[in-house]
């Protein structure tokens, strides 16, 4: 997502933040031990990555320049 955002979680508007699912430490494990789990679980995590709220880490973003976006603005304004 390019622009701005807003958060229908927590209300925060700004940039996204981009989120790997998994951890670094099992996954160098999993290269160190055995190269195709190593691989496979590399692979996911490269794959699963996702937009979240810089602030919250939810993935319950939406443009700002949207219908939805310009409501939530508004109702957070008041």
């Amino acid at each position: 997502m390019k622009g701005e955002v807003i958060c229908t979680t927590c209300g925060h508007v700004g940039k996204v933040k981009k989120l790997t699912k998994g951890s670094i430490w099992i996954e160098i494990i999993l290269w160190i031990c055995f190269i195709f789990p190593g691989l496979l679980y590399s692979l996911w995590r490269l794959i699963s990555k996702q937009d979240v709220c810089s602030q919250c880490n939810n993935p319950t973003i939406i443009p700002v320049n949207t219908p939805k976006g310009q409501e939530l603005l508004k109702k957070d304004k008041k």
